[in-house]
């Protein structure tokens, strides 16, 4: 576990980063706008290997709100780029630690940008390996609202392990349902905590977070609407009381399935290029694994 003093830091540099550039078209006598989604530089992982994995989430301003942004000019991470794996479906409100960037171990001090425009309004979030950005299991649980009441919930967590048994490339029509499958597997740790009723009223202000084995699938890329047989558990902050999310109170994670294999069948709406993404998470730590499908009308 990470001394009280590095996570003093975090909490520090937490609040830097949720402070982005921004640039507005309007006039310096108009009110300052804020723009709708804000990227945000989550921090940087060390790999074994002496790389680092820089890590992406964003905030979205609004409660019900979901947004395209393709890959281009309007979303885009540099250099290398444009197009370095980040989403182009953004939900409402906060998603963590959505993709990475691997930079090698001599990056120093370089930087990686992620810049989103929308609305006449451009924001960018600034990726570095200044120390105070370093995270690692501890501080990604503390992150998401998985310690609860006790620290030792986490010590020693893993991150779960996720794979996947669908193809990574399909190709399906429109309105057909697609039938996608997932085995996830994880330590047991933390255990299986649901987030308590009595928190009604205060989940939306608190890092708090059901914990236990769980898996969603959601679009992750796309233009068309996405639907999920079954429904899936959202994958997005969602902290209002009674809301289908784990960070809401009384959400409940569920039983995990038998021989830990998840299935969903997704209809597309619309053609085009799309990702779905399966996510396993813990509550603290997670896997995810990307598939790549072609609609055809």
């Amino acid at each position: 576990m990470a001394p009280r003093g590095s996570l003093c830091r975090l909490r520090r540099a937490a609040a830097a980063l949720a402070v982005v550039a921004w640039a507005s078209t309007a006039s310096s006598q108009q009110a300052p706008v804020r723009p709708d989604i804000s990227p945000v530089y989550e921090g940087f992982w060390k790999n074994a290997d002496g790389s680092f994995d820089l890590l992406f989430g964003y905030y979205n301003r609004s409660w019900d709100k979901e947004l395209h942004l393709p890959v281009g000019p309007a979303n885009g991470v540099e250099p290398g780029g444009p197009d370095r794996g980040q989403p182009t479906h953004f939900f409402p409100r906060r998603s963590q630690f959505v993709f990475k960037v691997r930079v090698p171990a001599d990056f120093g001090g370089k930087e990686v940008v992620w810049t989103l425009s929308i609305n006449g309004m451009t924001a960018k979030a600034y990726a570095t390996l200044k120390p105070p950005y370093a995270v690692d299991e501890t501080v990604m649980g503390a992150n998401f609202g998985a310690r609860g009441p006790n620290n030792a919930e986490v010590t020693g967590n893993r991150p779960p392990k996720l794979t996947l048994e669908s193809p990574r490339q399909l190709t399906v029509r429109v309105g057909e349902p697609l039938a996608l499958s997932a085995v996830a597997i994880d330590d047991g740790k933390p255990g299986s905590r649901s987030i308590p009723l009595a928190l009604v009223g205060q989940s939306q202000f608190t890092p708090n977070s059901a914990t236990g084995l769980r898996l969603s699938w959601f679009k992750y890329r796309g233009r068309g609407a996405v639907t999920f047989d079954p429904l899936q558990p959202k994958v997005w902050e969602d902290r209002r009381d009674g809301a289908d999310s784990p960070w809401a109170a009384g959400w409940k994670t569920p039983p995990v399935p038998e021989d830990n294999r998840w299935t969903v069948r997704a209809t597309f709406h619309e053609p085009g290029d799309y990702v779905i993404r399966a996510l396993a998470h813990d509550g603290g730590l997670f896997d995810w694994g990307d598939v790549s499908v072609a609609v055809t009308p």
